[in-house]
């Protein structure tokens, strides 16, 4: 099993930055794909940014220019520095991890971190 803890959820005013941090822990390959999705009342989760092990990157086009992921291998823990932030960034952030174990592909989740963009 893996576990992932997320931190750094809050509200700030439009045009500020946040940084949200997500640190895993248990059964973790070393082959794995790290991300960040969100959600927000009345939609769907989406994605918001994902980092390969390498450190390979994939962007929504919505957060393009403004977010950064990053991860420390060393640390099982993955970043999401949030710039320019708009008020259709508020969301829930859920924090998550691919890996694909014996041939099995798995997904585990964080249990979300709330992020408000309000004046």
């Amino acid at each position: 099993q893996v576990q992932l803890v997320e931190s750094g959820g809050g509200l700030v005013q439009p045009g500020g930055s946040l940084r949200l941090s997500c640190a895993a822990s248990g059964s973790i390959l070393s082959i794995n794909t790290m991300g960040w999705y969100r959600q927000a009342p009345g939609n769907q989760r989406e994605l918001v940014a994902t980092i390969a092990d390498g450190g390979r990157t994939n962007y929504a086009d919505s957060v393009k220019g403004r977010f950064t992921i990053s991860r420390d291998n060393a640390k099982n823990t993955v970043y999401l520095q949030m710039n320019s932030l708009k008020p259709e960034d508020t969301a829930v952030y859920y924090c998550n991890l691919d890996q694909i174990r014996f041939g099995v592909p798995n997904k585990y989740w964080g249990q979300g971190t709330q992020v408000t963009i309000s004046s």
